[in-house]
């Protein structure tokens, strides 16, 4: 514990509020709240006794500040927000990649259709779900479809033609078809109404309707149809068969159970929709830990710290999983106690505008749903750890072996590559991809234009490398600015020395290797001989997926670019426009699209591009849009 930190601990209030802690670099790597700030911060450096997790976060904090809220609530929903700001490493956030199906039902609409949508929109509309991992939502569609004889279509029903006809759909009476006019809205409004009635989990309605149109069609042996039908009576009855029988069926509830097993640790949820259990998935949280380490020898110190940390982050996960969700079952039910349990109740119930409840059950049919999503996160981190464990030593892993190979004074963290590429020596581009702790790191990847005039792969190389390390420590890029652990040359002898002579200009250093792309030999700056590894290792095969990815990120570019002036070479075929008007435009516009979007006063707004010369350009591709 620094002095910086001493003092503020002695400043903290005894009032609720959000405390926002920072590491060396000022980053912020854990947010969290509590209903007395001076007793909660104080805990994290006053405490004998902490977990590995515990220990691993309070080592990395250099400083802390915090927010004073007027309640818990406040500082709930403050915590939530903070969390979604910063994404610290330290914190859950769940993210939005699982994007579940919900079936929507815009019932604002004069004649609504049944629709299975990803992206909740505030308007107005029904949605039902998500539906989760067990349910598919095309059996449902299916379902609804021979039940009730709904459109499914997208079509603007206020602008059809006069010509316009009902689909094959309304022929096989699987729909009204309000398309055609011959169906009223309340008509319309009744088989809806049976619809949302079936997805709140009354089935017998629909279960009537597909037995009575299985017998229909069995007597007047269309068995085609039968068959169809008697189909459709076994998916609903799989459904009705995930009725939990000490439920009411119009029961609806949310089961959460957070398991740790000391390394890692996850969040199982499941749902009960209509006394039905329909659902259900489990959420990994990523480790305090840096790496694959040992469960911390349990003790009731250590037992209770743990319990504490799952207790929030399973808090902090309820709060994230409904900032999404339409609506909320009346009853969330969790394994564990929450640390602000009636705030968290106070925000949900103020968001859903309905009382909520959450239970931590004893016994009966809520403990064995609890137990069941325990189990679910038990087998799903059973799984997960030796996925991480194959991750890990093909990322982090590697990157360690890569140190050890290469003798780095350090792992080299941040990776970067380059690669050349170009048309027979036209349009020659460079890339620069970049991998963060063995994995790629997308949003750092940059490009280059290189301006070399002649076909030389070595003075591109010197180029890019010379433009690049020049940027470190004072460019307002950020992937620019940041100073690499390894510089990775896609090449041989050559491109490294050019490569060295670059880095030399530039006044920075950097380690840097090179890896010829024929025979994967690795080559060093100061030695003769290259370093030949097995196919099988691991930092060879990061090296490998390092250059892979340069070489397809330039190319790309490159492709783009040539295939882009090769349609603007096009324009050589207008009258009084050559070689020099046609740089003019490429470079102004960029690309071909962009300059046959431009109308005639933003072609003649180009310098070198008389008002003759824009009409001609505009007349040209007008001419070939109608052709």
């Amino acid at each position: 514990m620094n002095d910086v930190i001493r003092q503020k601990l002695k400043d903290l209030p005894q009032s609720p509020g959000v405390y926002i802690m920072s590491d060396a670099s000022g980053t912020v790597i854990y947010v969290g709240k509590a209903v007395n700030l001076k007793n909660r911060v104080s805990q994290y450096f006053h405490s004998s006794v902490k977990t590995e997790k515990t220990m691993k976060l309070v080592e990395n904090i250099v400083d802390f500040r915090y927010i004073m809220c007027a309640t818990e609530e406040e500082a709930l929903v403050l915590e939530n927000n903070l969390i979604k700001k910063y994404a610290p490493k330290y914190n859950i956030l769940l993210k939005d990649d699982k994007q579940y199906p919900f079936i929507k039902i815009n019932v604002k609409e004069k004649f609504p259709s049944v629709q299975v949508v990803r992206k909740l929109v505030d308007d107005g509309s029904k949605y039902f779900g998500p539906y989760m991992v067990g349910v598919n939502t095309k059996d449902i569609l299916e379902l609804i479809g021979s039940a009730f004889p709904v459109r499914s279509c997208n079509k603007d029903l206020s602008h059809l033609p006069s010509s316009h006809r009902p689909c094959l759909m309304s022929h096989i009476g699987r729909c009204l078809a309000p398309c055609s006019g011959n169906v009223t809205r309340e008509e319309y409004g009744k088989v809806i109404s049976d619809v949302i009635s079936f997805l709140k989990g009354n089935d017998e309605e629909i279960k009537k309707v597909i037995e009575k149109k299985m017998y229909d069609a069995s007597a007047r042996e269309d068995f085609e149809s039968a068959l169809y039908f008697k189909n459709r009576l076994h998916t609903l009855d799989k459904l009705i068969r995930q009725q939990i029988a000490a439920l009411p069926k119009d029961y609806n509830m949310d089961v959460f159970s957070v398991l740790d097993n000391g390394v890692y640790t996850a969040v199982s949820v499941l749902m009960v929709r209509g006394g039905k259990l329909v659902g259900g998935d489990n959420y990994p949280v990523e480790s305090i830990n840096s790496g694959l380490v040992k469960p911390v020898e349990n003790s009731e110190n250590k037992a209770k710290d743990e319990l504490e940390l799952n207790r929030n982050l399973l808090e902090q996960f309820v709060l994230q999983y409904y900032d999404n969700m339409p609506d909320a079952p009346d009853e969330i039910v969790v394994n564990t106690t929450l640390p602000s349990e009636n705030a968290l109740l106070s925000v949900l119930s103020d968001k859903f505008d309905k009382e909520l409840n959450i239970i931590v059950p004893q016994r009966g049919i809520r403990k064995q749903l609890v137990e069941m999503a325990e189990n679910n996160a038990k087998n799903y981190l059973d799984t997960f750890v030796v996925k991480q464990l194959k991750k890990y030593n093909l990322t982090e892993g590697a990157v360690q072996k890569l140190q050890e190979i290469l003798r780095l004074p350090s792992p080299p963290a941040r990776m970067e590559c380059f690669d050349i590429s170009h048309f027979s020596g036209t349009d020659v581009v460079a890339s620069m991809t970049v991998f963060q702790n063995g994995e790629p790191k997308k949003s750092a990847y940059r490009r280059f234009k290189v301006k070399v005039q002649q076909n030389n792969d070595f003075e591109s190389m010197h180029e890019t490398l010379l433009r690049r390390l020049s940027k470190i420590g004072n460019s307002e890029d950020e992937s620019f600015n940041a100073h690499p652990d390894l510089i990775v040359i896609d090449g041989g002898k050559g491109q490294l020395s050019r490569a060295q002579d670059a880095m030399r200009e530039a006044g920075v250093y950097v380690n840097m290797i090179s890896l010829a792309e024929s025979d994967e030999i690795i080559y060093f700056p100061d030695k003769s001989e290259g370093l030949y590894l097995s196919r099988r290792s691991p930092a060879l095969a990061l090296l490998m997926r390092l250059r892979d990815e340069a070489h397809r990120f330039a190319v790309d570019y490159a492709t783009r670019l040539h295939t882009n002036r090769l349609k603007v070479s096009s324009l050589k075929d207008i009258e009084g426009i050559g070689d020099k008007k046609t740089d003019i435009l490429y470079n102004h516009f960029k690309t071909i699209d962009r300059i046959k979007a431009a109308d005639v006063d933003t072609l003649a707004s180009v310098k070198g591009i008389s008002r003759a010369d824009a009409e001609k350009i505009r007349a040209f591709f007008d001419g070939k849009n109608q052709k």
